[in-house]
């Protein structure tokens, strides 16, 4: 997708975060103007602070180290310690070409998103920064698992969801009770629930991809909860796995859809009048569920693609969710009945038990 002409240079900073947002994640770009005006302007600034960390990260050709220099610059940057403009030019430079137009042009201007972030008040500005510092900090560690032999066992998977996923959870929540003190009152239940609300999503991310992620030589399943099912996670194949690997998967289907329960619970504190926080909660759940459901019927899936949610399952959620936001007893009825089919894991007894 290209960016439209003088993209960079004819909007100010607000327009400019607004538009790359489109180019950069469809997800939040469809989400995030459900949300009150000041609170979409703080969010869209968090996740673009976010999607630049992921921009490091993600880079293909670049060393360990550079992309841990790079973290640490970025992390000064985030904190006033260091010039965006110096980041920017370094990292624009450094970039892979197999990064997106997006992708560079949202680094070429991160100094656009960096005076939004540091206009914010104090509360704001402290969970983003706390956000990108533990990301950026969790991501470096867990460079060397690039690999396809996968993660040791679902602990680190979900140390791993929490670096990438559970701390944005958090900070969202900082942000929503930043925004209303009836949210607020709740900061102390909401914030346990947050991380497993960015679990949740990430492990269906995680499954979704599982065949996108080996084509570039990459394994976030946890290898001892293979080994269970007779699998060695670093050999499986697309298509050519032995039943153990579709059982396997179930049983992470069936702990991701747990942590969804609790992001219902989460998008429940949240009070029914604010309607655009809790819609932007509920479609991510609403698509989450409807992706682990097409996994479960299609556990020898091969492709993203093939497990990839459609149009009118989008259409579905947003009218859904719409029509009944404010009423709880129907929202917990409509996530039962759409993940009637899931495993249901009680997630403390397969951990511990």
């Amino acid at each position: 997708m290209k960016l439209k002409e003088d993209f960079s240079t004819n909007l100010d900073d607000l327009s400019y975060q607004s538009e790359i947002l489109q180019y950069v994640s469809r997800t939040f770009a469809l989400t995030i103007p459900e949300l009150p005006n000041n609170l979409g302007i703080v969010i869209s600034n968090a996740y673009l602070l976010c999607r630049i960390a992921d921009t490091i990260e993600d880079d293909k050709l670049m060393s360990a180290e550079k992309k841990n220099s790079f973290a640490n610059l970025f992390i000064d940057v985030v904190k006033k310690n260091k010039s965006p403009d110096l980041f920017s030019e370094k990292l624009f430079s450094s970039l892979s070409p197999e990064a997106t137009d997006a992708e560079h042009n949202l680094i070429a201007n991160t100094k656009k998103i960096i005076r939004i972030t540091h206009s914010f008040n104090n509360r704001q500005r402290k969970a983003l920064e706390r956000c990108v510092v533990i990301m950026c900090k969790g991501m470096a560690k867990y460079q060397n698992f690039e690999t396809l032999n996968g993660l040791k066992d679902i602990n680190d998977m979900n140390e791993y969801c929490y670096y990438v996923a559970g701390v944005v959870g958090e900070m969202l929540t900082e942000l929503f009770c930043d925004y209303s003190s009836e949210i607020d009152i709740h900061q102390n239940e909401l914030m346990i629930l947050a991380i497993s609300f960015g679990q949740g999503l990430q492990m269906t991310n995680i499954l979704k991809d599982i065949w996108d992620d080996h084509e570039r030589g990459v394994c976030w399943l946890p290898s001892d909860h293979f080994k269970k099912y007779g699998i060695d996670i670093k050999n499986k194949v697309p298509g050519k796995n032995k039943s153990g690997f579709d059982d396997a998967l179930i049983d992470l289907l069936g702990i991701a859809y747990h942590h969804l329960n609790r992001a219902l619970d989460y998008t429940l504190l949240i009070p029914n009048k604010e309607k655009g926080l809790r819609k932007f909660c509920l479609w991510a759940i609403g698509m989450a569920i409807l992706t682990l459901e097409k996994i479960r019927k299609k556990p020898n899936f091969t492709s993203g693609n093939q497990v990839k949610i459609s149009h009118r399952d989008v259409k579905t959620i947003i009218l859904m969710t719409s029509i009944f936001v404010k009423n709880n007893k129907i929202l917990r009825y409509l996530f039962k009945f759409y993940g009637r089919h899931l495993p249901v894991m009680d997630i403390h007894e397969r951990l511990h038990g």
